[in-house]
């Protein structure tokens, strides 16, 4: 009696497969002469705009690339199959799908190179021109993560379908030629992702209280850092700073440890809170273009007080506040926002940490890079548990009881623009 869900399995792993062939063909075509030569006609085709520069030189890169790309999985696909053949010979058919699969890349890869009448519109779905209405996919590509690939950076994001391969070759985002701020940038986490993100090709700006000019010791020597003097409460003169950032790094805050007066219940959630909410929105209003919404993001350290106790109430209430409403407007933001959850390390705020600052600064950027949006890095094995299952739950309950605010946020952001402009001119 055949097992229908071993066939099944066998058809989904033939399927993934395909894909991996896709990206590994797609790596190589970026590093090996020969099939380089013929991949470049793909990134001659298109404008930033995503229209073809001519319809010639569309048809010659499907010539060129995705029918040579296309056989390779065909090929690959079959040789496959023929393995199944010997070890699952019960099975060995559910590895047509793969080769199913492949055969429709194939014949839409050939008509679009033939010019085929409406091909392109509906097989050529991340490279159609218009305005892009979500942000970058995370697990799937769409039309924002293959535009980085054309125009951001064309040595990553080289995923077809799922971003599998970018996630673990760490090129599912990159910060090569970045403009990143990070903020409580004179603190000890703030310093060594100064350092880490400008060691992975970021020109890096630090925020800080203080008046001193930030520098990093990078390879024995110390770099000075363009550092923007603000405080808790000043975020809106930041408005005009914040157009020119890539990506923003909420980092900074403050632990009040045991205290409960209502100066510290203030400032806690000031610091730690309101203001990181506040700079959030200033941010969301920056992000206009198709470019802003494939590459511009927002990193968040709302810490693992979200979720496990930190042995500082006010440190636990004001971040788990912070998260959440993290979490509330991330259903609608115009950007990637990644979250920061970062267990005990060691720092100013907190003498006694356990991890190294110095790791935990490489596990942000290492997981960044990887596309990671909710970015754990800690010792209790708990909270990769409990996290993830309270966001969740949270996101969900937000989505149900709250009204969608894209356009209110996509509004804001185009008042903000002649806002800027008026003050620009």
């Amino acid at each position: 009696m055949v097992n229908y869900w071993i066939v099944g399995a066998v058809a989904i792993a033939s399927v993934f497969w395909a894909e991996i062939i896709r990206d590994f063909y797609h790596v190589a075509s970026h590093y090996v002469p020969p099939l380089q030569k013929l991949h470049n006609w793909h990134h001659r085709v298109f404008r930033p705009n995503l229209t073809a520069v001519s319809e010639e030189i569309y048809k010659q890169a499907h010539w060129r690339h995705d029918v040579p790309e296309a056989a390779a999985m065909m090929v690959l696909g079959l040789l496959l199959w023929v393995l199944a053949y010997f070890v699952l010979p019960a099975y060995h058919w559910g590895a047509a799908a793969g080769c199913i699969y492949t055969l429709g890349f194939l014949l839409s890869a050939i008509a679009r190179a033939i010019g085929i009448k409406g091909a392109d519109e509906l097989t050529d779905i991340t490279h159609q021109p218009g305005d892009f209405q979500t942000i970058p996919g995370n697990w799937f590509v769409n039309k924002p993560y293959h535009w980085k690939h054309h125009f951001d950076n064309q040595n990553a994001y080289y995923c077809g379908t799922f971003t599998l391969i970018d996630k673990l070759m760490g090129t599912a985002l990159s910060l090569k030629g970045k403009t990143v701020a990070v903020t409580g940038a004179s603190g000890t986490l703030g310093r060594l992702l100064l350092k880490h993100l400008h060691k992975a090709g970021a020109k890096v700006i630090a925020l800080s209280s203080g008046n001193e000019e930030i520098t990093l010791n990078v390879g024995g020597e110390n770099l000075p850092v363009k550092t923007v003097t603000w405080h808790a409460g000043e975020e809106a003169d930041l408005a005009l700073f914040l157009e020119k950032i890539d990506i923003l790094v909420i980092n900074h805050g403050i632990n009040v440890q045991g205290e409960r007066t209502g100066e510290a219940i203030a400032n806690s959630y000031e610091i730690n809170t309101f203001s990181a909410w506040r700079l959030m929105e200033l941010f969301f209003l920056t992000v206009r273009t198709n470019e802003n919404i494939a590459c511009k993001e927002v990193w968040i350290n709302t810490s693992e007080a979200e979720v496990i106790p930190a042995v500082s109430p006010l440190y636990e209430l004001s971040k788990r506040a912070l998260g959440d409403l993290v979490t509330l407007r991330r259903l609608d933001a115009p950007c990637i926002v990644r979250k920061l959850i970062l267990g005990p390390f060691k720092s100013n705020l907190n003498p006694i940490g356990i991890m190294s600052p110095d790791w935990v600064a490489q596990q942000i950027v290492k997981q960044a890079k990887a596309d990671v949006r909710n970015i754990i890095v800690t010792i209790n094995p708990l909270t990769f548990i409990i996290f993830p299952v309270k966001e969740f739950f949270v996101s969900l309950y937000f989505q149900i009881f709250s009204r969608k605010a894209i356009s209110e946020i996509k509004a804001a952001a185009t008042s903000e623009k002649s806002s800027v402009e008026a003050k620009i001119n």
